[in-house]
């Protein structure tokens, strides 16, 4: 199971038992907080309702006096309230009186009256001086027909006289109850999907970001360029950054060695050659041949230079994660620069060079300096494998959709088919046709690492009219 859905369910586990439980508990505690309520209602109604009947008691007329008259009166009364968010309809207080024995002498509703009430609770425990109070079904076998009594003593002169009792279905506010409990589940049920919600966008989050990490840690064992995540959780974040860090010393350590030794490796052909020159213009020889050995020497010598400018660029390039001075290029403009820089080879070897749709170059943007450098080795390589008197050939292919193509064709032997898979290899070098010797083999390396730092590619290939051409194809926009 993926880390991200085990932290989905782990948190929906977590906020889904606790809203479940605190559910549970709003639901257990609505209907005593209702009843509650209502108690405390009937406690304050029962005891105004004893002084009001305290003189009709006293009178011995509690049974038709102006109480029971008034209290039948209430009993008809035509009620429509809207309270809250439910209607009621019906006045639901009964009220009964009782003597010192228990005996009922009134009762609102008429079916009591003479029955021997001294046992009830409401009423036995206000005759002993408590609080009496009792809840009663009304029909044994179901429990929503309990009634609530809440009994107050009738008081005259500091004397006991009777016992008024008022009591109320627990049943008449069950719509709010009911009501409450619909709001409560409603809204837990948004709730848990709130947090379903919430837990799904940080589980996004997360994965987004180790995702990003695990990309970067895949690109880096390819051997691809790539920028550690800067986005998302800080921990990942910075975790990418130390693997960063740790990515660059491994990899300047092996750098370094690797470097050393494919730089020692190719110094000692030049530094043979230049020894054995130099070994023999020490003897006695023909003026002839102390000019050939003084040109061999410094041809060697300005290859050994070559060869430690060119690495010490590529080294430079090869260690870059991505562009950094990124501004909008005029390829049209910068070829023009290239071919002047070049214009002494271009006459010293007698070949030309036609950019053929020089106008309808587009604008890229990248590292201006890299972008000069590459065109540079293209066309040096160009300039040495052509023929005197050939041409090269520049054109910009714009058929794919944000992308420019500039194919780069000579006229010369091509490549053998041995060397088409090993061209881009640093080192690798084909002999030139017209002095038989060997460049550094670090120019098309060194195109083929600004292409891969612009996002685009660099092929060669032989063409089929003869000679042999580079495709560079680079973004319009570096991704």
């Amino acid at each position: 199971m993926k880390l991200g859905i085990r932290v989905l369910l782990g948190y929906f586990l977590i906020v889904g038992l606790a809203g479940v439980f605190i559910q549970r508990v709003f639901l257990a505690e609505v209907k005593p907080a209702v009843r509650q309520a209502m108690e405390d209602t009937l406690v304050d109604t029962a005891n105004i309702l004893a002084e009001l009947a305290a003189d009709d008691m006293k009178q011995n007329r509690i049974a038709d006096g102006n109480f029971a008259s008034r209290v039948r009166e209430y009993a008809h009364r035509d009620i429509n309230a809207k309270i809250w968010s439910f209607r009621k309809t019906t006045l639901d207080y009964r009220i009964y009186v009782t003597d010192l024995k228990g005996i009922v002498q009134f009762d609102s509703t008429g079916r009591a009256v003479g029955q021997d009430y001294s046992r009830r609770n409401d009423v036995y425990l206000t005759l002993q001086g408590n609080y009496g109070v009792r809840s009663t079904r009304d029909v044994d076998s179901d429990e929503r027909s309990t009634v609530m009594h809440v009994a107050a003593p009738i008081i005259d002169n500091g004397k006991m006289i009777g016992v008024l009792t008022v009591a109320k279905p627990n049943n008449t506010l069950q719509p709010a109850i009911s009501q409450s409990e619909r709001t409560i589940l409603r809204w837990g049920a948004l709730l848990l999907v709130l947090s379903l919600a919430v837990g799904l966008a940080v589980t996004l989050w997360i994965s987004r970001s180790l995702g990003a990490l695990q990309r970067y840690a895949r690109a880096v064992t390819a051997g691809e360029r790539a920028q550690p995540p800067t986005k998302g959780a800080s921990e990942i974040v910075e975790l990418g950054r130390a693997l960063e860090s740790m990515r660059q010393r491994l990899e300047g350590k092996q750098y370094v060695e690797h470097y050393i030794h494919s730089l020692t490796h190719e110094m000692k052909s030049p530094l043979a050659a230049i020894r054995g020159a130099a070994e023999l213009l020490d003897e006695d020889l023909p003026a002839a041949e102390q000019r050939r050995f003084a040109h061999n020497i410094r041809g060697q010598s300005q290859r050994l230079s070559e060869l430690i400018e060119k690495m010490l660029a590529l080294a430079a390039i090869e260690h870059r994660q991505a562009l950094e001075n990124i501004v909008a290029v005029d390829l049209g403009q910068l070829l023009a620069e290239v071919i002047a820089l070049l214009e002494p080879r271009l006459q010293q070897a007698k070949v030309t060079v036609q950019v053929a749709n020089a106008p309808e170059l587009p604008q890229i943007r990248g590292e201006v300096f890299l972008l000069r450098q590459a065109l540079l080795n293209l066309l040096e390589n160009a300039i040495d494998f052509s023929p005197p008197g050939s041409a090269i050939t520049i054109q910009a292919d714009t058929g794919v959709a944000g992308v420019v193509t500039l194919v780069v064709a000579d006229n010369g032997p091509g490549i053998p088919d041995y060397a088409l898979e090993r061209v881009f290899e640093r080192f690798y070098s084909l002999p030139r046709p017209a002095s038989n010797e060997k460049s550094t083999g670090l120019g098309l390396c060194f195109v083929q690492q600004v292409a891969q730092l612009h996002h685009g590619q660099i092929t060669l290939r032989n063409r089929s009219t003869g000679g042999a051409e580079a495709r560079l194809m680079l973004p319009l926009e570096p991704a």
